[in-house]
């Protein structure tokens, strides 16, 4: 694990998992809404495609901490800044933020295969909200995207929280149409 991140004491970590932001091809900018979560997060998790830098930098500057990735439409510059895997242990519990896992079906038999030190793993990539278990244990999450909701009927992004090593309070939020 890269590095650990707990909050104080008798507090949980509050996570707000995001992907697929794509600024400015689908949004020219973030919702609002979504940036008074990154204001309000102990930790963004960023699941790859931001498309812009100027979206990395801004979530660089206004989160507490961010742990982000590339994903299939970042470009080089992206790509030199971020990793394609990132692993993180947040109130003990073991993230890792991926972009890409492959097609829907079979998908927690392949991501506990091919992470099995993790206990979470936030991706992205498909737009489309996914709350699993795969066999032992692996929690997969992905938020959808908050700027463009493809096939799905709103935009979406997700918090939780953590502590003693237990995920609590996962939500998925859904954005006011625009």
């Amino acid at each position: 694990m890269a590095h650990e991140v707990t909050g104080a004491p008798g507090r949980p970590v509050r996570l707000l998992l995001v992907s697929d932001t794509h600024v400015p091809l689908r949004a020219r900018r973030l919702p609002e809404e979504l940036l008074r979560e990154v204001d309000a997060a102990d930790v963004v998790l960023h699941a790859g495609d931001w498309v812009d830098v100027a979206t990395l930098d801004l979530l660089e500057e206004r989160a507490r901490h961010l742990v982000g990735v590339h994903g299939n439409n970042d470009g080089p510059e992206l790509r030199a800044r971020l990793p394609e895997v990132a692993r993180v242990t947040l109130g003990g519990l073991r993230f890792g933020v991926v972009h890409e896992t492959g097609p829907a079906r079979g998908r927690e038999q392949r991501c506990a295969a091919l992470h099995p030190d993790l206990d979470v793993l936030v991706f992205g990539h498909s737009h489309i909200p996914w709350d699993t278990e795969a066999p032992g244990g692996l929690r997969l999450l992905n938020p959808g995207s908050p700027t463009d909701r493809r096939r799905q009927p709103y935009c979406t992004y997700m918090t939780c929280a953590v502590a003693d090593g237990t995920l609590a309070e996962v939500v998925l939020h859904r954005l006011p149409r625009r």
